[in-house]
């Protein structure tokens, strides 16, 4: 099947070079090209795109007001946003994650990276972060996200008490950065073992996908980042 991306980025050239390197695969094809955050929205719907890839700033509309509203569309839940970023704003990243985004990557990845991470975004397998940038995601999800209060601390821990000790016991490896494969030669199962108990765990917890378990996980406190 081939994966029909939608580039996200207010620089003409940028998207030309991500163009060029997205067609050139045989499983994947750019469907479309947006230059703000509005214009995201409303070709991720009528290019029936799979893999949105999204620059965070972006005149009018920028791309983190884009990743919300289709985080918040029904008709666009199959939609996968990756986030494209330097690393000066982490701030943004981690909005960008509780806002719906799959992951992130920087605009300084190598292309193979960028690739993988429209095949990982499109499979729903893995958060989309390289390893440098785990730490990051940890140590910025950890901290508190006052917006929603107390209520929504509450909340969470209502829901996280739903799941099993063995679904809690995968989140933990799932917000690892783990693999199926990984977190069941770790487990002893196998990887259909931990799919199970990963979808189940999304649906108990109501979240889209990897990613969004991940940001769960830290913003519940089961899982707090290493200090370094």
């Amino acid at each position: 099947m081939t994966i029909r991306v939608l580039l996200a980025d207010d620089q003409a050239l940028l998207r030309s070079a991500f163009r060029v390197l997205v067609d050139s695969e045989p499983d994947m094809e750019v469907v479309g090209e947006a230059s703000d955050g509005a214009q995201a929205v409303r070709l991720a719907k009528d290019e029936r795109a799979d893999v949105v890839l999204m620059d965070i700033r972006m005149p009018g509309t920028d791309g983190l007001a884009a990743t919300r509203l289709i985080s918040a569309d029904p008709t666009l839940a199959h939609v996968r946003v990756v986030i494209l970023t330097t690393f000066e704003v982490d701030d943004y990243v981690v909005q960008s994650l509780r806002a719906g985004a799959s992951g992130f990557l920087g605009k300084g990845a190598e292309p193979d990276e960028l690739l993988n991470a429209i095949r990982v975004a499109a499979g729903g397998e893995a958060l989309l972060s390289p390893t440098a940038t785990k730490g990051l995601i940890a140590r910025f999800l950890a901290q508190p996200d006052d917006s929603d209060g107390d209520g929504g601390a509450a909340a969470r821990s209502e829901r996280l008490s739903t799941l099993t000790s063995r679904e809690r016991e995968v989140l933990v490896q799932v917000a690892g950065g783990l693999s199926n494969d990984e977190i069941a030669e770790r487990l002893a199962v196998s990887p259909l073992t931990v799919k199970t108990h990963v979808n189940r765990a999304m649906a108990k917890l109501g979240a889209r996908d990897r990613a969004q378990l991940v940001v769960f996980a830290y913003e519940s406190g089961l899982v707090r980042p290493r200090v370094e």
